[in-house]
């Protein structure tokens, strides 16, 4: 699964965000364990608490369409740029690809266990 085919496909994603109160939209694309490629983007609201982030809409999109765990993961900025996900998200990722969930970062790839140190979760 090639990280090249990730990025470009939240590059994508982040076409479809709506932001219209940060100007910041969000794109965010995974790969399966099952070879699925899901993807999310943020969608913004006036009750900006209520503001669902790109992550948020992977996971989903990842429940609708059989479930499975996480095993690749980016997110780009508006502008394509890798970014990485906050640490509400990174709890999230956690929980749908645990430590061995590897993530593109402006760093480069890293696992979850670098990207949340000392995390728990469901099967912990």
């Amino acid at each position: 699964m090639d990280w090249d085919d990730l990025v470009a496909a939240a590059r994508q994603a982040a076409r479809s965000a709506y932001a219209p109160y940060s100007h910041y939209p969000v794109g965010a694309a995974a790969w399966t364990d099952d070879g699925r490629l899901v993807t999310g983007c943020n969608v913004e609201n006036a009750s900006y608490g209520l503001t669902l982030c790109a992550e948020c809409g992977l996971v989903s999109t990842l429940a609708a369409t059989g479930g499975g765990r996480l095993t690749q993961f980016t997110c780009v900025d508006g502008d394509g740029q890798v970014i990485t996900a906050c640490g509400r998200c990174r709890q999230l990722l956690w929980e749908h690809g645990g430590p061995q969930l590897q993530v593109m970062t402006p760093v480069g790839v890293v696992s979850m266990t670098e990207l949340l140190p000392q995390a728990w979760g469901f099967d912990q």
